[in-house]
């Protein structure tokens, strides 16, 4: 099978999201990517783990940075104001090319009316062009908001962003992910998969970070953290 109708299988699998980054994680690189890619895939991600990167990121108890971002069409969203109306659930997504990363978001969707429900707003951070952020809210049919985060700065705030190695940089681009035409700038810098809840007080009440790009935490985790602070409200 070719990578989008293995795309179009999993996603008719009713598995959870985990479920679903597995099957793909299996499919990709088992009968997809050439072995070479996949061991520069393992050997990076491994790299990373073992930096301590993700234990630097913010956490459960720390203070969220206030940002404004714009949306697609160059609307600035602020933290604050979203913040004024109640917790705000935030996801850094790496871009429209990564196929774990949409299912994210998708799953994200699906789980935006109980996020909404216990008063919280959803948006999602990404340091891609306006374009392709107005591609992927079209192709995921997301009703939340991608927000632009030009060289990664709100994610470098959050701790969250890091730098792809050399030896990584041309197995994206034989895989069609050239970060410097996806993301406008060469940095070939992209986030960790977080989700982070924002408590109105600005707190982080839920911090999930991984340096493995094919770990996400299921989208109803953030449900009984929305939960208690509706309750302290």
């Amino acid at each position: 099978m070719t990578l989008q109708e293995t795309l179009a299988s999993i996603s008719k699998s009713g598995l959870p999201l985990q479920g679903k980054l597995d099957a793909l994680k299996f499919e990709f690189e088992t009968n997809l990517a050439p072995p070479a890619a996949v061991e520069a895939l393992h050997r990076s991600t491994n790299e990373l783990i073992a930096s301590g990167a993700q234990n630097r990121a913010l956490k459960t108890g720390d203070i969220a940075p206030e940002f404004t971002l714009p949306d697609v069409d160059g609307n600035p969203v602020s933290s604050k104001l979203l913040l004024d109306k109640g917790p705000l659930v935030v996801t850094f997504y790496r871009g429209i090319w990564c196929p774990y990363c949409n299912f994210d978001l998708t799953a994200l969707e699906e789980a935006r009316p109980e996020i909404e429900s216990r008063g919280a707003s959803l948006v999602a951070i990404s340091e891609q062009t306006a374009s392709n952020s107005r591609k992927s809210q079209r192709q995921n049919g997301l009703s939340f908001p991608i927000l632009g985060d030009h060289g990664g700065e709100v994610a470098a705030q959050f701790g969250v962003r890091w730098t792809l190695p050399d030896y990584l940089r041309g197995v994206h681009k034989a895989l069609g992910a050239d970060l410097t035409q996806f993301n406008g700038e060469d940095s070939w810098t992209l986030p960790m998969p977080a989700r982070y809840v924002i408590a109105q007080d600005g707190t982080i009440a839920y911090a999930e970070v991984n340096a493995d790009y094919t770990r996400w935490p299921e989208p109803s985790a953030v449900f009984p953290v929305l939960e208690q602070l509706g309750r302290r409200a």
